[in-house]
């Protein structure tokens, strides 16, 4: 077996990371006395000694990370970071259960955004900001999964995406993987200032607007208000959607622009195109049913556009109750729960570039079939699509396809009706937020979900944050060897 030392090496920093934070939240409680302090002090203390475990134990690492130490540190962070980060909504004034409280931070981690809270508006702002500033940290961490990790995997099509990631890249923007990071991690930084000051703008209070824009960018949903979006102006909606889209881009793009200093020259994102023309047809649909349900332009215009934009990005904001628009908004909306974001980006779901892989491949079969000798080629990311990356996204479609139908069963097996089983087992492994129906509705929560489908969500979660494959990569015995 190879040496994990280094694992236990950069678990113990990212521990001891995230005992610092609560460290921080600590003082604010205590400065302004809130009643959280004692669950930001055993988080400190309690991370902080299994970190400094972690790291002497892995002290004498060497070498730099291979993939399969990369893989585990990425698998035990999103299984590890998520019980210690839920030591505050056990024990502060008003404690979780030890079930809800993982699953608010399973849900903030992956950037999910389905709660079990319930009177936000009473709730203390250390424990809002807290979750918050959990579901940003997850925000950047799945970019540094979609570029470092997924890449090399040969099953789900993100091998089309390893000449931008990869050290042996000869049209590398970056040269170093560091200075790479660096640059994201300050443009995302960037957009969430950013997000923050228009927030104001728009009328929001600057604790409001702070907390809106770590969810917004990283795409994760959590608010601080039980009405979600719903509780602010028209404008802080129309800034919403501008910045979900933001985070919903792939990074990527980003690096490009700015070494480019031109958008028409950046290349390679037809995926952009495609999430772009999804989002454009799929906000006419809404804007119709709307129209259709009584519904005035300028609102039905602001609200389709929004939640269609909240939902295709896995945001999961709500500004109302979109199943009064009619059954057919409901279908339209269960299928948008699906589709996802750019890949690269902060968003989840099935992600827009393997729709568009299918899409070519189909219209390559389809253009073979009255001449089955022909040559006919079809192009991805300025690169021929080959019938390897084709079987490789077939073969994650049909993975992502049974891990929802079985969580659908077991879900529906543990007591949920018809609609909330389907919707929730979709919004958790494309870590959307809400479901549909009146219990998880986006009008609802999942306090009313009995504790065992909430540890199988937790579980659905993780796995749809992983990409599926890279979890059950630590199933398989040559992963060891």
């Amino acid at each position: 077996m190879r040496d994990f030392r280094i694992v236990l090496l950069i678990l113990g920093a990212l521990l001891c990371g995230l005992g610092a934070l609560a460290g921080l939240f600590f003082l604010w409680s205590v400065s302004i006395n809130d009643g959280e302090g004692p669950g930001f002090l055993l988080t400190l203390t309690m991370t902080g000694f299994v970190g400094g475990l972690f790291l002497i134990l892995g002290r004498r690492a060497s070498g730099e990370l291979n993939f399969r130490q990369a893989v585990c540190v990425t698998v035990a962070s999103w299984l590890g970071l998520p019980i210690f980060a839920a030591f505050p909504f056990l024990f502060g004034d008003h404690p979780l259960s030890f079930t809800d409280a993982v699953f608010e931070t399973v849900s903030g981690l992956t950037t999910t955004g389905s709660t079990v809270m319930t009177d936000l508006e009473s709730t203390a702002r250390t424990l809002l900001m807290w979750r918050a500033l959990i579901q940003w940290i997850g925000g950047v961490g799945i970019i540094a999964l979609s570029l470092a990790i997924l890449p090399f995997l040969k099953v789900g099509g993100m091998q089309l995406f390893q000449l931008e990631s990869s050290d042996n890249s000869t049209d590398r923007l970056i040269a170093r993987p560091k200075n790479l990071a660096l640059v994201i991690g300050s443009i995302y930084a960037g957009l969430t200032l950013l997000c923050a000051f228009c927030y104001i703008l728009a009328g929001m209070m600057p604790f409001d607007a702070l907390a809106h824009a770590l969810t917004t960018v990283a795409t994760g949903g959590y608010s601080t208000r039980d009405a979600s979006m719903g509780a602010f102006s028209p404008a802080a909606h129309w800034v919403g959607s501008v910045f979900m889209l933001a985070g919903a881009l792939p990074f990527m793009a980003y690096v490009r622009l700015i070494r480019v200093r031109r958008w028409g020259r950046t290349g390679g994102f037809s995926e952009i195109r495609w999430f772009f023309t999804l989002i454009a047809v799929f906000s006419i649909l809404m804007i119709g049913a709307q129209l259709t349900a009584g519904i005035g332009f300028h609102e039905a215009v602001r609200e389709g556009i929004f939640n269609v934009v909240a939902v295709i990005t896995t945001t999961g904001y709500a500004s109302g109750d979109y199943q009064l628009w009619g059954s057919f908004a409901m279908a339209s909306f269960f299928v948008l729960t699906f589709l996802g974001g750019c890949a690269g980006s902060t968003a989840g779901g099935f992600k827009t570039f393997r729709l568009e892989i299918m899409g070519k491949a189909i219209g390559r079969a389809l253009s073979k079939l009255p001449s089955p000798h022909s040559t006919v080629t079809a192009r991805y990311q300025n690169r021929r699509l080959t019938n390897e990356d084709v079987a490789s996204v077939a073969l994650f479609a049909a993975l992502y396809v049974a891990v929802f139908a079985l969580s659908a069963m077991v879900l529906a097996a543990m007591g949920l009706d018809f609609m909330s089983a389907i919707s929730a087992a979709a919004t958790a492994l494309a870590n959307v937020g809400p479901g549909l129906g009146d219990i998880i509705g986006p009008a609802g929560n999942f306090i009313a979900v009995p504790d065992g489908a909430k540890w199988v969500l937790c579980a659905v979660m993780i796995l749809g944050r992983l990409e599926i494959i890279v979890a059950l990569l630590l199933f398989t015995p040559r992963f060891y060897t």
